[in-house]
């Protein structure tokens, strides 16, 4: 094992263990990207990386193919003034965000650059890729980190979220880290903070064995066409349970979502019953939202929902229920109706929020 857990103190359900000497920290940074532009969370993903000691260099790795790889290069490299240097994999192999020869191309510059941590967000891409290549590298990542003390220590929650574990990494180089995007906050950055962008250099893939993709092939992407905001980065979210009885109900959600600007979220017992699709699930199997109004809808509060939103920062639940447990979390609560509140919402909101 990597490492070796403790009871500390069973109060506050914290966890500890010992530690060791630390080094000098160089990060990998695994950036998603779409459209030429990095995705939030990975920016995130790279202020997490920034925290893990003063003295860290930070690099940031992209694979893809086409122009937009190398427009999204460009961002990477004036993202941060803690990036020192943006790796660019450019080959039909990373065309789409398979885990094989990501993995793969994980493994290659991790044993060209010998970089002493590795950092992804807790996302669908992320959690694809690092376990993956963690276990290439022979050692055990640290999953869903929320805060980082040190070089080798972390915090993550345990038990849905219930309760904080402090975790200090004494295992073989790299340190693999998954992080919560939502707990590092990306600050805004002036245009004069990093006058020079990081040097873009192209990942050398001569020696990538031609088998990595492996047994994995890719299929087809399905979206929404909609013009709300990303789920997982939103301001507003509001979200629907299986109080709300049908699909046909459901749009009402959708309907109050594009009044207020919002994204749309789901409870995973309205994903289970065919309401929305699961890439609107909220919770501990779904994703983790932090936004600054969060707005439940026939919502229980089922623990597992609770640890993907309770992190916002105004929560406003509406439920038949006056027991529901949502109601211990929420700052604003109405007992009601939903099928009354929702059209009475609609009917008194302007068409259109610019907020």
């Amino acid at each position: 094992m990597a490492s070796r857990l403790i009871l500390k103190n069973l109060s506050k359900r914290h966890l500890f263990c010992s530690s060791f000497a630390s080094r000098s920290a160089s990060t990998l940074v695994l950036a998603e990207h779409e459209g030429g532009s990095i995705k939030a969370p990975s920016l995130s993903a790279v202020v997490a990386a920034n925290s893990i000691s003063q003295d860290n260099s930070v690099s940031i790795l992209l694979a893809g193919s086409g122009s937009s790889l190398q427009q999204a290069a460009q961002m990477a490299a004036t993202c941060h003034p803690s990036v020192s240097q943006v790796l660019v994999a450019d080959s039909d192999k990373f065309a789409y965000p398979l885990a094989e020869p990501w993995a793969k191309l994980v493994q290659l510059v991790q044993q060209k650059g010998g970089y002493s941590h590795v950092v992804a967000t807790s996302g669908s891409f992320g959690k694809n890729i690092l376990p993956r290549a963690a276990a290439l590298l022979d050692v055990s990542p640290v999953t869903d980190v929320v805060e980082i003390n040190g070089p080798q220590q972390f915090v993550r929650p345990i038990y849905a979220g219930n309760a904080l574990c402090t975790v200090r990494y004494t295992g073989a180089s790299p340190c693999m880290l998954t992080v919560r995007s939502t707990s590092f906050p990306v600050p805004p950055i002036s245009v004069d903070s990093k006058s020079d962008g990081a040097p873009i250099s192209q990942v050398d893939l001569s020696t990538l064995d031609e088998d990595s993709i492996g047994r994995s092939r890719y299929i087809k992407l399905s979206s929404e066409d909609t013009d709300r905001p990303d789920l997982g980065s939103a301001r507003i979210v509001v979200t629907g349970g299986r109080a709300l009885k049908s699909a046909e109900n459901f749009k009402m959600i959708e309907k109050l979502a594009e009044k207020l600007g919002a994204a749309v979220g789901a409870t995973r017992a309205a994903v289970d019953a065919g309401f929305v699709p699961n890439e609107l699930q909220v919770g501990q199997t779904g994703k983790i939202v932090a936004p600054e109004l969060y707005m439940a809808f026939g919502v229980s509060g089922a623990i597992q929902h609770l640890a993907g939103m309770k992190d916002s920062k105004v929560i406003v639940a509406v439920n038949k229920d006056a027991d529901a447990p949502i109601f211990q979390v929420a700052d604003y609560g109405l007992v009601g109706d939903l099928f009354e509140v929702i059209p009475e919402l609609l009917e008194k909101l302007p068409e259109k929020n610019t907020v």
